[in-house]
């Protein structure tokens, strides 16, 4: 399992300067790695359930401890604004929580009544899971799989973002000093072009990625092929409908924090607006207000409230999705500029006059990019909404409950919200459809997917 001798660089998204660089794993030390992985798993199965949710509860402790050096690591390496950062850490210690106190009623033994005496049904781990895991939430997405891996009794290898690679470290160390065993956790420094063999090595068990749907196929192709478990949380472009009689005004309002937060980097973000006509003039007036008075700037402050995207490749892309858009005829009604800082920022843009020909609307928008489209009526809008190969979220507003739980129903996504924020939750799976990628996590289907749904059958009950 080789690796080309390079490193692994973090560039400061607000700056454009790099920060520091580290040396990849050999091979010799990702064999290290996977072998102690395996030892590790073994006992960790083995670690009595109190005790693996006791360590996730200490895990939540040291996160919260240390809480100012874990956002000031997210805000360095990947731009999020510090107060964002805050809040995902804080996230993650509810996470480690979440499982800690409701595993044991999600792990149980349950009774299945059969031709037997006796029968039931047993979750035992699997082994060793490989996490890929992305930069644009490096704590959460991370803490959202290996809390409910951990806790079922799996060891966990986490190969993170190229770009994120402290926080990787950050993590391990956090792990580590909450007293989980050696090698239980552990991280493994490595580019994306070694994940194919350390997928198809034995003592990898199962492999969750999140990450671009293209990076899903190959991640997918290769488990397939090795007769591995997988669970894949890929892109999304998200629609957000709002009828006319919706709560405009709050409907502008969380548009706009859905679209922006996190420089808009976000797989659930509201992507796509599909508006009823009749109201749309006056959602689109109040959605460009809302993203004209985002402050924009040094994420490290607490008045920022968007920093820089991630990459200058990815305002590289923002920015020709703009340009193609507004080619087609679509409207640009805000921002789309480079503002006068150095660093990779782009003013939050609003595009109206958006149709379903159109970059804006067809692709995954990764970036401070809202695209406004038009409908007749309510049936046109679900049309509009499904009109995606994506099926991550969305979002409905309307001023009737009942009509939002049919509309609901009509949405072929993984979740919908209604009158809120489209977001995930530890209480709530999640997950999406078609090019969303498929499996579940969070919630107890979370935890059961990387477990052995085991059927013991018992002649007689003696």
């Amino acid at each position: 399992m080789a690796t080309e001798v390079a490193r692994l660089r973090s560039v400061n998204p607000a700056t454009g300067e790099e920060i520091e660089a580290f040396d990849i794993a050999r091979a010799d030390a990702i064999e290290s790695r996977l072998a102690a992985a395996a030892a590790a798993a073994a006992r960790w199965r083995d670690t009595p359930l109190q005790r693996r949710t006791d360590l996730l509860r200490a895990l939540a402790g040291v996160l919260r401890r240390d809480l100012t050096v874990h956002a000031a690591t997210i805000t360095a390496e990947m731009g999020k604004p510090i107060t964002e950062a805050r809040a995902e850490v804080e996230k993650c210690a509810f996470c480690c929580e979440y499982f800690a106190d409701n595993a044991e009623g999600f792990l149980a033994d349950e009774q299945a009544p059969s031709d037997s005496a006796a029968s039931l049904v047993r979750l035992e781990p699997l082994g060793v899971l490989l996490a890929c895991m992305p930069w644009n939430f490096p704590y959460w997405q991370v803490f959202r799989s290996i809390a409910p891996a951990l806790a079922a009794g799996n060891a966990v290898v986490l190969k993170h973002a190229s770009n994120v690679t402290r926080c990787g470290m950050r993590i391990e160390d956090a792990v580590r000093e909450a007293g989980v065993p050696d090698s239980v956790f552990s991280f493994l420094p490595v580019p994306a072009g070694t994940v194919a063999a350390l997928i198809a090595d034995p003592r990898i068990s199962a492999v969750s990625l999140t990450g671009s749907t293209e990076a899903g196929r190959k991640v997918a192709a290769v488990a397939g092929e090795h007769i591995k478990k997988c669970v894949l949380e890929l892109g999304g472009s998200d629609a957000f409908i709002v009828l006319a009689d919706a709560d405009i005004a709050a409907a502008a309002q969380v548009g706009a924090r859905s679209r922006f937060q996190n420089a808009g980097q976000s797989c659930i973000a509201a992507k796509r607006f599909i508006v009823e006509e009749s109201v749309a003039g006056d959602f689109e007036e109040q959605l460009v207000q809302h993203a004209q008075r985002i402050n924009l700037g040094d994420p490290r402050r607490d008045e920022t409230q968007m920093g820089p995207l991630a990459r200058a490749d990815l305002r590289d892309t923002v920015e020709r999705q703009l340009r193609e858009s507004t080619a087609r005829g679509a409207r640009l009604r805000s921002g789309g500029t480079r503002p006068e800082l150095p660093g990779f920022y782009l003013e939050p843009a609003v595009l109206t006059d958006c149709d379903v020909s159109m970059p804006a609307f067809i692709e995954e928008t990764f970036g401070p990019l809202a695209a406004v489209t038009r409908v007749r009526d309510e049936a046109e809008a679900v049309d509009v909404a499904n009109h995606s190969q994506f099926g991550l979220g969305g979002n409905v507003w309307t001023g009737d409950h009942e009509r939002g739980l049919s509309i609901a129903a009509r949405l072929r996504t993984g979740g919908v919200f209604i009158n809120g924020m489209t977001h995930s939750d530890p209480r709530l799976p999640f997950g999406g459809v078609r090019e969303s990628g498929y499996g579940r996590e969070l919630h107890r289907f979370g935890i059961h997917e990387f477990v052995n749904v085991k059927t013991i059958w018992h002649a007689d009950s003696g």
